[in-house]
């Protein structure tokens, strides 16, 4: 049995699943609860977010974050992929500054204008 504590909205339900019992949840309030706690042990995802180089901006580095999750096992792998990143300003948010991350469809997108 692993516990955990759902991150989906505020109230921090304290999870229990059991991995022998085709991933039965309890301690959860609502039924966002029980799918996220299905799917940490099944299929962890994670937002990332990281910085690239702007040039031109009123800052020397730009925020982006993936505009949806990915699989855990790629967090490395992504965030390599924007080592060799260079923006030019100016620079919108929700601009697409990598697409199609690791084959996953998920961008990573800036989240702010420069």
């Amino acid at each position: 049995m692993k516990e955990l504590i759902c991150i989906v909205c505020p109230k921090g339900c304290h999870l229990k699943v059991d991995e022998e019992q085709d991933y039965a949840v309890t301690g959860n309030s609502c039924p966002k609860g029980a799918d996220y706690g299905r799917a940490e042990l099944t299929h962890p995802t994670r937002v990332v977010t990281s910085t690239v180089r702007c040039e031109g901006g009123a800052y020397p580095r730009c925020p982006v974050k993936t505009n949806g999750p990915i699989p855990k096992g790629d967090i490395f792998a992504a965030v390599s992929l924007l080592d060799g990143v260079t923006v030019k300003a100016p620079v919108q948010v929700g601009q697409v500054v990598v697409e199609n991350i690791c084959g996953t469809g998920v961008d990573f997108v800036a989240t702010r204008n420069m």
